[in-house]
């Protein structure tokens, strides 16, 4: 799959050069360009044909939300849009959510946080895309309807073990979930870029919500190893 066309929105030149680096660290990403304004944005939409938008709100020219809106009301193909901002007002939060932003990062974080956020987002893009491959005539069934509309992980709503994130559980799951049978910690862990021992908490925890099942392997030279099978809901 290739990757992710990344525009990066921020009136902040520092700032905006900040987010294409964290950008550029995480495989799956590239920045196919870097603006300051909101019209430069619009008219960089155009041009460059982003898949993925990380959006500021406070733009000296047009507000993140005004350019949302201006966005949507075009015919132009679907763009997803990320706000990556300051600003944390309940208002502006749902202004954006209502403009269809897939996630709202609050600045400052690190690239740590960022860099789940996005594994995440692609996660959810490989969902979509994986139930797009299963639907039949372009029409999805409740069940596949109610797939999209959870977290891929499904598990979100349970307080996980210090030291895990959200975020790549859900990146972690999605990945099991499409699995063609079952998939041992150091196979995972080589798939999302963690550590076999990191790996083996997220599965872990997993079998132990009830999302996986785990049993032993046998007739492998070496160590015995654990396979891991996604649980269907």
């Amino acid at each position: 799959m290739s990757d992710v066309r990344t525009l990066v929105v921020d009136d902040d030149f520092a700032v905006a050069a900040i987010h294409r680096g964290f950008v550029e660290a995480v495989p799956g990403f590239t920045v196919v360009g870097e603006v300051h304004l909101g019209a430069d944005a619009l008219r960089a939409v155009d041009e460059l044909e982003p898949e993925l938008i990380l959006l500021d709100i406070y733009l000296p020219d047009i507000s993140g939300i005004e350019f949302l809106n201006r966005l949507r009301a075009r015919s132009a193909p679907e763009v997803d849009v990320i706000a990556i901002t300051a600003a944390r007002e309940l208002a502006t939060v749902r202004a954006a959510m209502a403009g269809g932003v897939v996630d709202y990062l609050v600045k400052p974080f690190t690239l740590d946080v960022f860099a789940d956020r996005m594994n995440a987002y692609l996660a959810r893009r490989e969902q979509l895309r994986r139930t797009a491959a299963r639907a039949e005539g372009g029409r999805l069934d409740q069940d596949q309807v109610d797939a999209l509309l959870r977290n891929p992980g499904g598990a979100a709503t349970v307080k996980l073990p210090k030291g895990l994130s959200e975020r790549t559980l859900e990146l972690v799951s999605a990945e099991l979930a499409g699995a063609d049978g079952d998939l041992s910690a150091s196979e995972l862990a080589e798939r999302v870029g963690l550590s076999r021992i990191s790996a083996r908490r997220y599965l872990e925890h997993l079998a132990a919500t009830g999302r996986a099942t785990v049993a032993p392997r046998y007739g492998s030279a070496g160590r015995p190893e654990h396979g891991y099978r996604w649980v269907p809901h």
